[in-house]
């Protein structure tokens, strides 16, 4: 029997609603939320200008076991965009930091180059934390890179690839 699970966890960046999942498997919500409330990275401190930035998250590709293919086929695809605000002296590590709502921990980080990198660990209610390494290019006009998340559910492996994308859009 289908039942809705926990709306507590936030999933700024998900493009599907994590309760159509969560309808289905109530055990894949909270990796689901959890791999996913996480900003997207922008361009690198010295370069990044104060303003309205549009950022986006596109799912690549998933593996959720568990969870039927039809919803896996309607999550690929899906883009979540969101509008965020740099003030004057921010830099990259300001639009680096994970949703505190998340308790993730940076692992590793490195904004150098034209290149960014960064590993995080997000504790999930059970199991062991989701790991997502993230990395990519940025100029002044915004940046390009890739997120996977990878991680254990009590069906197996968990696995999702998301597209990031930001771009200045006003003052």
């Amino acid at each position: 029997m289908a039942r809705i699970v926990d709306k507590a966890l936030i999933c700024p960046v998900l493009p599907v609603a994590p309760m159509a999942l969560a309808v289905h498997h109530p055990g894949m919500i909270s990796l689901f939320a959890v791999a996913l409330v996480l900003q997207p990275v922008a361009a690198a401190a010295s370069a990044v200008q104060p303003g309205a930035w549009d950022v986006s998250s596109k799912v690549v590709d998933l593996t959720l076991p568990g969870v039927p293919g039809f919803l896996i086929r309607m999550a690929r695809g899906k883009t979540k965009a969101e509008r965020k605000q740099l003030a004057a002296g921010q830099g990259v590590e300001a639009l680096l930091a994970p949703d505190p709502k998340a308790q993730c921990r940076i692992e590793s980080q490195s904004v150098a180059d034209g290149r960014y990198a960064q590993t995080l660990a997000c504790p999930q209610k059970k199991g062991t934390p989701v790991r997502i390494v993230r990395t990519g290019s940025y100029d002044a006009t915004g940046f390009a890179g890739q997120a996977i998340v990878t991680g254990t559910t009590p069906k197996g492996a968990l696995r999702i690839i998301l597209e990031q994308r930001a771009s200045r859009v006003g003052g």
